[in-house]
């Protein structure tokens, strides 16, 4: 099995910063890309950022030149530097991971999701 912990959501006021941090751990073979979504009340699930093993990342045009997706791929972990946070950021922010899990079949993968943290911007 395959767990995904969140850590770092809060309550900030508008223009404030925070760091939000993703460990994976369990039964990982190779991690394939890892990123973060978020749903705000009444609406859907989206993404905000994701990275692949490799370093390539993309962002939701929310996002860009606010927030840095980045990795620690030796402790398996994915990090999400917010800055400049506006109230619409307020939203739960899932991790989201595609991880390879048997050594027998690399090539198959399994999306795993962590169990959300509040990020809220309220002044």
């Amino acid at each position: 099995q395959v767990q995904l912990v969140e850590s770092g959501g809060g309550l900030v006021q508008p223009g404030e910063s925070l760091r939000l941090s993703c460990a994976a751990s369990g039964s990982i073979l190779s991690i394939k890309t890892m990123g973060w979504y978020r749903q705000a009340p009444g609406k859907q699930r989206e993404l905000v950022a994701s990275i692949t093993s490799g370093g390539s990342s993309n962002y939701a045009d929310s996002g860009k030149g606010r927030f840095t997706i980045s990795t620690d791929n030796a402790k398996n972990t994915v990090n999400l530097q917010m800055n400049s946070l506006k109230f619409e950021d307020t939203a739960v922010y899932y991790c989201h991971a595609i991880i390879a899990t048997q050594p027998t079949r690399p090539e198959l993968t399994f999306s795993y999701w962590g169990q959300g943290t509040q990020v809220t911007v309220s002044s």
